[in-house]
């Protein structure tokens, strides 16, 4: 999906720089150096993580020496990799800063602090500042946005899967959206084949989760327009292709 639609959508859109997370693009669980560069190789230019950024340990060691693919930054320091950069689209620096909640969440760092840490150097560097809440509470992804409003160009939120309709523009210039949703497999849970998570939910067992290979497939993302000037995000445009063979 992310090979049909990236390139069609940025010529449509007229996008400079397109972010993906991209922690499950491996088969359905964390990133390769193959597939972040297949993801690369489709008109991605920076990808963010998650949780699941390490379920490939190898991956550790692209982390280390890739300038364009970071983890959250409020990972314990030693963590492989860095949890914010910054690339150029179009001769305009960007930086990009991924952030986990705590909230149903493995244990991280206070994510509001590590983003106070952050967010002046970054913008030192750049007006424009975009960042990936990847946490499992709408709340704290709302919470987030409210408390970087005005300081940020862009929050969005990933994790769950699930699209939400609440694509806005904050009073302080900061758009918004609580989770961008997933590219994948509609059919299914969450992108994995519906057997082996009913049996989790069921019996308490099940066998290993395997994404959905059949059915209809979509595309989820959002388009913000920023001012490169003042890093004010102007609009908000929620994407959502679906029931594509």
């Amino acid at each position: 999906m992310l090979k049909r639609c990236v390139s069609l959508l940025r010529e449509q859109h007229r996008v400079h720089a397109c972010i993906a997370n991209g922690e499950n693009a491996a088969g359905g669980f964390g990133l390769t150096a193959q597939t972040a560069d297949e993801m690369f190789a489709s008109g991605v230019d920076f990808i963010t993580g998650g949780n699941h950024i390490f379920d490939k340990r190898e991956f550790g060691e692209y982390l280390e020496t890739s300038n364009r693919v970071i983890r959250p930054a409020n990972y314990p320091p030693a963590a492989p990799g860095r949890g914010a950069a910054t690339f150029t689209a179009d001769g305009v620096s960007v930086a990009v800063l991924n952030l986990m909640g705590r909230t149903f969440m493995p244990p991280t760092d206070d994510p509001f602090r590590c983003a106070d840490a952050c967010i002046a150097d970054l913008r030192s560097r750049t007006p424009i500042v975009i960042v990936d809440v990847h946490a499992e509470a709408t709340s704290e992804k709302i919470a987030l946005g409210r408390y970087l409003d005005g300081r940020v160009s862009c929050v969005f939120g990933t994790h769950t899967h699930v699209q939400t309709a609440d694509e806005q523009i904050l009073p302080g210039g900061t758009a918004y959206i609580s989770d961008l949703g997933m590219t994948g497999p509609t059919e299914g849970i969450i992108g994995m084949e519906a057997r082996a998570v009913l049996d989790r939910f069921l019996i308490g067992l099940s066998e290993r989760f395997s994404v959905q290979k059949s059915g209809p497939k979509q595309f989820c993302g959002a388009v913000v327009s920023i001012d490169p000037k003042t890093g004010r995000a102007n609009e908000i445009k929620r994407i959502f292709l679906k029931g594509i063979a």
